[in-house]
């Protein structure tokens, strides 16, 4: 990243309720989360001079008008999927560190649960999905032969694996398993109060093999926030500051087109990962805290083995001891993650990295959290990486 000698460093962060069914609209959401960040840095909306806007449901205007942003010199909307939030952060450290903005608003919200389940009374959102060049794959390679849905899109890739290397039905249940009971630890997870044992997870339906129901993250309405500025001015505000100490994003090869791939599980993590570690100065066994985008328990693994901290293959082994719990070697999706917290596109895992690092999370606390790494995982294997400090 580009730099003018300073560092780049997260200074508020905010999450909305996760809703089944919310009153309010994917914009409202983000609004409601917007203002909760800048109260939790201890800023106003007139010290926000970037803005990062997700590529669905509102604008940079429509946002910057509503939030009252009056002077604003930087906005960019980044389209990489679930991947987008966590390589916004790269864009938003790049701002702050070429001067281009001091303050970056990055926000994202979307009604995940009831766009498919309109209910009387709620309005539509008045701007829909951007078509981005997977969907468009998709429609000419996947949708015809049946393939409709994202289980759908990603067990190609887990099924080979799975046959490839194999993998227990059980290793991904131990995944389901470590975000469920980390989510019983989170005020506003979704799965809070609903336990989960190996038993139930077994007999959960198959959606698209390798994935039972429980292998699939929760559809939620949410929005999350995050505000970056440099350490130097975030340490004269209300919280304790998180730097970003690198961040990549990286593509598989052909990113659009799964089944052309050479090697299906050369992810865009891949390439993103020695990349923010290189900047950052770290090893991935340097990371105290894991944030690993979980929209499905197979793509958790898929990235543990990307990351470098098991081999091509092992990742089913490498969880089976308990390595992804609080009191493991890899403490991962602290918050319950996108598969038992909730899904705003792994923002929220952002917002739980960042809160690990100041000492916030009590019960759910790591021990001793320094470093942790934030991943995310778009459109058909999209990956970026984000590696924050305490400071």
């Amino acid at each position: 990243m580009p730099t003018n000698g300073q560092t780049a460093a997260i200074a508020g962060v905010a999450e909305t309720d996760f809703y089944t069914g919310s009153e309010l609209g994917p914009f409202g959401l983000m609004i409601e989360a917007s203002r909760a960040a800048l109260d939790d840095a201890g800023l106003a909306a007139g010290d926000i001079d970037g803005l990062l806007p997700p590529p669905w449901y509102t604008s940079t205007e429509e946002l910057a008008a509503t939030l009252g942003i009056e002077d604003l010199s930087y906005s960019v909307t980044t389209s990489m999927g679930g991947a987008s939030p966590t390589a916004s952060l790269q864009t938003a450290a790049m701002a702050v560190t070429s001067g281009a903005a001091s303050a970056v608003l990055v926000v994202i919200g979307w009604n995940g649960y009831s766009f498919l389940r309109p209910r009387e009374g709620i309005k539509a959102p008045r701007h829909g999905i951007i078509v981005t060049s997977a969907l468009d794959s998709a429609a000419d390679f996947l949708i015809p032969h049946g393939a409709i849905v994202p289980a759908q899109f990603y067990g190609l890739i887990a099924m080979r694996h799975k046959m490839l290397y194999g993998v227990e039905d059980t290793d991904t249940g131990h995944v389901a398993l470590a975000m469920r009971r980390h989510a019983q630890l989170h005020d506003k997870a979704m799965m809070k109060g609903r336990e989960l044992g190996m038993d139930e997870y077994l007999a959960s339906p198959f959606i698209s093999e390798p994935f039972r129901r429980l292998d699939c993250c929760q559809e939620s309405d949410s929005a999350a926030a995050v505000i970056v500025t440099s350490v130097e001015r975030a340490r004269d505000l209300k919280q304790a500051p998180v730097a970003i100490l690198g961040a990549a994003q990286g593509r598989p090869y052909p990113a659009d087109d799964i089944a052309n791939r050479r090697d299906p599980f050369h992810i865009g993590l891949s390439d993103a990962a020695p990349r923010a570690l290189g900047q950052a100065g770290v090893s991935v066994t340097d990371i105290d805290v894991f944030e690993i985008y979980d929209c499905f328990t197979y793509v958790v693994l898929l990235q543990l083995e990307a990351l470098g901290l098991c081999g091509r293959g092992e990742s089913g082994q490498f969880v089976r001891d308990g390595r992804l719990e609080l009191d493991g070697q890899c403490p991962t999706n602290t918050h319950g993650g996108l598969l038992s917290q909730g899904h705003t596109w792994g923002l929220n895992h952002t917002v739980e990295a960042v809160r690990q690092l100041r000492g916030e999370r009590g019960q759910a606390q790591v021990a001793g959290a320094e470093l942790a790494l934030v991943t995310g995982w778009g459109e058909f294997g999209d990956g970026s990486l984000a590696i924050l400090g305490a400071t």
